[in-house]
């Protein structure tokens, strides 16, 4: 993408970023953190079941939706997803990576995984006070993760993510101006629970058709880029989902998933300092916007709306052949009208053949010429030396 960029202020830059910045805000972030990249959805199978995925943990992008899971499985696993970003824009430099890689080691006791998320956001021209060519400049923004998991009972696994962010909206530096860079770190903490029996009154005993996930993700210090009292605070975000086996046989399979997930990120608007009778003081003095730092957030962020707040993600999955040979998904994705109000269905398919897979998936946003309709993403994946625990 090319944008001319007039003047040689950093805050003339930003004017086009952010055009770019507030649509991926809005669209995944709800307006609130920095960084909106690392609520992207990263793999085509948990986005064509609504962008669910955290109680269905058992492959390569688990270590996005749940490190937790990958506590159940015995074989390594290469993935690779790419999607073109706001595909209504038309902007063939936009696009969306996710490289995954995990390993079960026995000797350690658990499962090693590693991901990296790449988010290209176009280059830009830039031009001076005189409209002078001044070269050209890549936003770009990327996460790089490492993790372990580990069953601490036979039904339960957990897992950890250490994660390095680097922010760069403009990484040049001029006229002796701060960059547009910042670089933070930041963790996830994720369990599942897998019960092999579990008996509920009235419904009889589930065996082992139920799955419980739970996710709490980036976690961690401030992003600054020019001033650290202007520092946005990460996406940190709590997802708690639920799988359940509808049907369970040799050759067909039908599992049911739904996610519910809410960002615990505090912010307060600026606003006029007042009296105690709640007129202005004079002279007015404004109170600039703030946020809560961690972990106070994690309870604060509670009182601004609630769970109005909280998405809710869902969809089912088919699959056919033993062992899997071919897979249909469809989803729904709801969020509150006053705090983003994305609405939209996903259609997904997938394949499986010795130690390939590829995954498809098809998103149709509800209201017409939304940004985030007809988004496509393909995921390519190698599977090899085991087998997954039932």
């Amino acid at each position: 993408m090319r944008s001319k960029v007039f003047g040689n202020k950093k805050s003339q830059i930003f004017i086009i970023l952010a055009v770019l910045l507030i649509s991926a805000v809005q669209l995944y972030g709800q307006g609130e953190s920095a960084v909106p990249f690392l609520l992207i959805a990263p793999n085509a199978r948990a986005d064509g079941m609504g962008e669910a995925g955290v109680a269905l943990s058992d492959d390569g992008a688990a270590s996005y939706w749940n490190p937790g899971g990958l506590a159940f499985e015995k074989y390594q696993e290469v993935s690779i997803t790419h999607s073109n970003w706001l595909p209504q824009f038309h902007l063939s430099d936009l696009f969306y990576e996710f490289l995954s890689y995990r390993n079960n080691i026995e000797d350690w006791g658990g499962t090693v995984s590693g991901s990296i998320i790449y988010l290209n956001l176009g280059e830009f021209n830039r031009r001076g006070e005189n409209n002078e060519d001044l070269g050209t400049f890549k936003a770009y923004e990327f996460a790089v993760s490492g993790g372990y998991s580990t069953k601490v009972l036979s039904e339960l696994g957990v897992g950890v993510n250490l994660r390095f962010i680097y922010s760069a909206l403009d990484p040049q530096k001029s006229q002796n101006q701060a960059r547009g860079v910042a670089s933070t770190v930041s963790f996830d903490i994720g369990a599942l629970w897998k019960p092999q029996s579990l008996v509920i009154p009235g419904l009889g005993d589930l065996e082992d058709r139920l799955a419980v996930g739970f996710n709490l993700s980036n976690l961690g210090p401030k992003l600054t880029y020019i001033q650290q009292a202007q520092a946005d605070p990460l996406p940190t975000n709590l997802r708690l989902g639920f799988a359940f086996k509808i049907i369970k046989s040799e050759f067909n399979n039908i599992t049911g998933i739904i996610d519910f997930s809410r960002m615990l990120v505090r912010r307060y608007p600026a606003d006029t300092l007042k009296n105690p009778d709640g007129t202005p003081v004079q002279p007015l003095q404004v109170k600039e916007s703030y946020v809560d730092n961690l972990p106070k957030s994690l309870i604060s962020s509670w009182g601004s709306g609630g769970l109005k707040k909280v998405t809710i993600a869902g969809g089912l999955e088919y699959w056919y052949g033993k062992p899997k040979l071919f897979a249909l998904r469809w989803g729904y994705f709801y969020e509150d009208p006053h705090y983003g109000n994305r609405k939209f269905m996903t259609f997904g398919a997938g394949i499986r053949y010795d130690i390939y897979g590829f995954d498809f998936s098809y998103l149709s946003a509800i209201e017409e010429n939304h940004p985030l309709s007809e988004t496509l993403r393909f995921t390519l994946l190698m599977s090899w030396g085991g087998e997954e625990e039932e």
